[in-house]
């Protein structure tokens, strides 16, 4: 059963753990929900996921952050309300869901253009948890009709860290062991055209 997504209870099957600037994020109608966007956090473990998202970064007092982060165990954890607009990825905030999958990605070195490989597989019980997710979130809004992957969404080339000759991806998340296909054929969420 569906835990009601209003307000500050946790869509099942996430465990809440709400960031402490939550009542200062801007708030949404539900139905303006349309998009699931797929990151993961480019870092070693939840427990770091988590001091970066409570990071205050805006003059608002907010950070950046995704509503929900999927463990490589496959336990969810909400930060963030769903009528909650968090701060994960530039231009679609107010129309999309952000989900975080704990993965290294290219952690610690994101922009050294001699370190872009995103190599960590994702395991197969985070890819349960985020169809489980996918499932209770279609059923929870009813306009949501697209996921994208943040690399899809902000391709920003920006100068890498090592040489700032060479131009290496802002975002490459989830990137390339991210098994699109196969979350795909298992939800009736579209890829957003042009992703």
């Amino acid at each position: 059963m569906l835990a009601s997504p209003a307000m500050d209870t946790a869509l099942h099957p996430a465990l809440p753990h709400w960031l402490p600037y939550c009542a200062r994020l801007q708030t949404r109608p539900l139905a303006d929900i349309d998009l699931v966007v797929i990151h993961c956090t480019e870092l070693p473990d939840l427990e770091m996921a988590r001091q970066y998202g409570e990071r205050e970064l805006y003059a608002s007092g907010t950070g950046n952050c995704g509503h929900f982060y999927i463990d490589r165990d496959g336990r969810i954890e909400q930060y963030v309300p769903l009528h909650c607009v968090a701060h994960h990825v530039r231009g679609y905030n107010p129309r999309s869901v952000g989900i975080e999958l704990v993965n290294r990605g290219r952690w610690p070195h994101w922009l050294d253009s001699q370190h872009q490989a995103m190599d960590e597989p994702y395991s197969p019980a985070q890819l349960q948890a985020l169809q489980q997710l996918l499932d209770s979130l279609g059923a929870a809004l009813p306009g949501l009709r697209w996921i994208a992957g943040h690399e899809d969404l902000d391709r920003e080339q920006v100068p890498a860290s090592d040489d700032a000759r060479q131009l290496v991806a802002r975002k490459r998340d989830p990137g390339p062991q991210f098994p699109w296909h196969q979350v795909l054929s298992a939800t009736t969420l579209q890829r957003l055209p042009g992703a």
